[in-house]
This record gives structure tokens, C-alpha cells and sequence, in this order.
């Protein structure tokens, strides 16, 4: 499955789109640069976060009957091909 990057609208040098609008503007105008700050993690809510984040779907799948496994895959499977059928206009 495919998994979002959190950081989805910035370029490797970690500027997004309208950082880099701005300063391409502000670059061919003449005025100087603004510059942008960077918002500092909490390394302790990161490693929460990445602990917690890590055993959610396992816990979940261990608790869950095969029924309710195969009851959530269905309605999954029937959403993705809805979907489909929308996209393809028929």
C-alpha cells in the first residue's frame, strides 16, 4: 500500500512551494531573501509517536477475528472497486 511522505510538499533543500515562490520573487526583484524557519521536533514526542505508531496495526490484527478480517478486506476491496468504476465513467 501506498504511504504518504510527511513531508509532501517540499524539495530536498526542505523549502516548499511558496518558500520557493517567494524567494524566486524576491531573487529576480532585487529584495532579499526571507528567510525561513525551520519548527523544531520534540525528540521525546517523535519517539512516542514512532513507538506507538509501530504496534497499532499489529495490535489491532491480533485482536481481530478472521471474520472481522475478512469483513473489513471486503468492504475495502468494494470501495477500491467503486472507485474504479467512477473513474472509468461507467
Amino acid at each position: 500500500m501506498h504511504r504518504r511522505a510527511s513531508k509532501q510538499n517540499e524539495d530536498e533543500d526542505g523549502e516548499d512551494i511558496n518558500q520557493a515562490a517567494a524567494r524566486i520573487v524576491a531573487e529576480s526583484t532585487g529584495q532579499p531573501i526571507p528567510k525561513t524557519e525551520q519548527k523544531e521536533k520534540n525528540p521525546h514526542a517523535v519517539a512516542l509517536g514512532k513507538l506507538g505508531g509501530s504496534k497499532g496495526g499489529f495490535a489491532r490484527a491480533a485482536k481481530l477475528t478472521k471474520r472481522e478480517q475478512s469483513e473489513i478486506g471486503r468492504k475495502a476491496a468494494m470501495a477500491r472497486w467503486k472507485a474504479a468504476r467512477l473513474t472509468k465513467g461507467g
